[in-house]
């Protein structure tokens, strides 16, 4: 779908992603010739369908054809059908790890929902991601298929200690999936992150009325913000996020830049919250806004995002892009190639050729990971 084809649909999006959305404004937007389904597939693809359906319910029904409000209505029961299994089985999970001694926190999903948006169905996502220590995380592998889950990390790649991107379980009905993160997954953050920390600084957030150990404020907005830069910035979501948590939640500036400069994120950061600036239109605190605002590589950053933004990510970066942006994000003259060489040669479970070989050498597995993701990335560079 080309931008211009879709200027009505795109300006609509947009204002159902800000924090605030005037309605005026909206009513007046959809006052012209809107392509209902090409708005509704766009919502779609940026993961804004639950927003747009709750922003599209403070308008006049002249404004919404019944039919796309009907299929609006039916995607949203969807959604809290969904979203009332998934809190149920977060509270399972929890009482369960707090049950065995296992610390967990809680990250994006319905915790980010009830941050951002104040309703845990009102933000698309399809897993629940938690925290624990790496230590535990054989632990947590046994309480899980006690559980009824089924790894999607081979147990022998588990206890010979190889590393995922994440530690994935799937249900029994193959539709509930929980991600598991230890220090050692979060491999986008520039530097090694401390979980103890993490848990150091935990807030609890009511979900349904129960409270639920999540992130701190600070440490989300910053996990938001490097989880979307990991994504190149592809999805509205993921902006509107960062606008909404930023206007709804009380954020601790002095805090949010140390935990950024902590694990040398700054730029990730800024980039995050000079996006849900200038393409959502938050106000932030003058000496933050003056801050993000001075660092030149991220305010051209922005520029490009915005440029493929519509795009939802259907045209893929290519590989020489890919790390260019990625050297961006990290800054400076060796950090920078240093990054993105800790990057190429880490491998994850899609660089293992399967269980048979967990007990390969890892010296291997990094090895063959940039042929791998030259193979995956580099069409698009010759194209």
């Amino acid at each position: 779908m080309q931008t211009n084809t879709m200027a009505s649909e795109w300006l609509v999006l947009l204002e159902c992603a800000r924090p605030s959305p005037a309605v005026r404004r909206l009513s007046e937007l959809l006052a012209n010739s809107v392509d209902w389904p090409a708005l509704l597939a766009l919502a779609d693809d940026h993961g804004m369908l639950p927003l747009l359906g709750r922003r599209l319910q403070d308008l006049d029904e002249a404004f919404v054809p019944p039919e796309i409000c009907q299929r609006l209505r039916d995607r949203q029961r969807a959604q809290v059908i969904f979203t009332l299994s998934m809190t149920a089985e977060l509270f399972r999970l929890r009482d369960r790890f707090a049950a065995a001694g296992i610390d967990v926190l809680l990250t994006k999903g319905p915790v980010l929902a009830m941050r951002c948006y104040g309703d845990p169905g009102l933000r698309q996502y399809c897993d629940l991601d938690l925290i624990v220590r790496g230590r535990d995380i054989a632990r947590s592998t046994e309480e899980m298929i006690a559980l009824g889950y089924e790894p999607k990390v081979p147990l022998a790649a588990i206890r010979a200690q190889k590393l995922p991107g994440e530690y994935v379980f799937a249900g029994r009905d193959a539709k509930l999936l929980v991600e598991f993160h230890t220090e050692n997954t979060f491999r986008y953050y520039p530097r090694p992150l401390s979980v103890d920390r993490l848990f150091e600084r935990q807030e609890l957030v009511q979900v349904d009325g129960h409270g639920v150990p999540s992130l701190s404020t600070e440490d989300e907005l910053l996990l938001i913000c490097i989880h979307g830069a990991k994504h190149f910035w592809e999805r509205v979501m993921w902006i509107a996020d960062v606008a909404a948590l930023v206007t709804h939640q009380s954020i601790d500036w002095d805090r949010g830049t140390a935990a950024a400069r902590e694990v040398s994120a700054e730029r990730m950061l800024r980039l995050g919250l000079l996006l849900a600036s200038n393409v959502l239109g938050v106000r932030l605190p003058a000496e933050v806004a003056a801050d993000v605002g001075s660092d030149t590589a991220a305010v051209r950053a922005v520029q490009r995002i915005v440029k493929r933004l519509p795009l939802a990510g259907s045209h893929p970066l290519g590989l020489l892009e890919r790390a260019a942006f990625r050297m961006r994000m990290r800054g400076g003259f060796l950090a920078a190639p240093a990054y993105l060489l800790r990057l190429s040669l880490s491998p994850t479970e899609e660089d293992w050729a399967g269980e048979s070989e967990a007990k390969r050498s890892s010296l291997l597995d990094a090895v063959r990971r940039p042929f791998r993701l030259a193979r995956k990335y580099g069409r698009d560079d010759r194209q």
